[in-house]
């Protein structure tokens, strides 16, 4: 049913993937379906804060975290899973939506915490990707 399984973490917060991680691994072994294990860099380019940073910090920035996400894939999914490593960069919905359509993927797995006031007026990140994505969403709330 599913070939192709996207789960997005955000590495500084535990709670974006501590149980959608065991959702994601249980998916993929039980369809015998690629994990794509994804991470978005936030883009500060446009705004007035990218001035306080020394040139070329993107790069070096997406270096480091495509270091952390394999470290953090190593650390967290079995040796038989197949795994990408998927670094974005800019806002976090978008990349995630936009990675879903590039790979063609079936099934985006993502944690959700549980809503807040201000996420009723903003939208979290998980509930756009719902509201937007082409295909299969499971969010795992914590």
């Amino acid at each position: 049913m599913f070939n192709h399984i996207l789960l997005a973490v955000d590495m500084e917060h535990d709670e974006s993937w501590k149980k959608a991680l065991p959702a994601a691994i249980q998916n993929a072994k039980a369809f015998g379906a690629a994990l794509h294990v994804m991470t978005v860099v936030p883009d500060f380019g446009r705004s007035l804060v990218s001035s306080f940073f020394p040139s070329g910090h993107e790069d070096q920035m997406m270096e480091k975290a495509n270091e952390a996400l394999h470290d953090f894939v190593k650390a967290h999914i079995p040796d038989d899973v197949a795994v990408q490593h998927i670094v974005g960069y800019g806002n976090a919905y978008e990349e995630i939506l936009r990675v879903a359509d590039e790979v063609k993927i079936d099934l985006i797995i993502m944690g959700a915490h549980r809503p807040k006031m201000e996420d009723y007026l903003i939208g979290p990140n998980a509930a756009r990707v719902v509201r937007h994505a082409k295909c299969s969403v499971l969010v795992v709330r914590d």
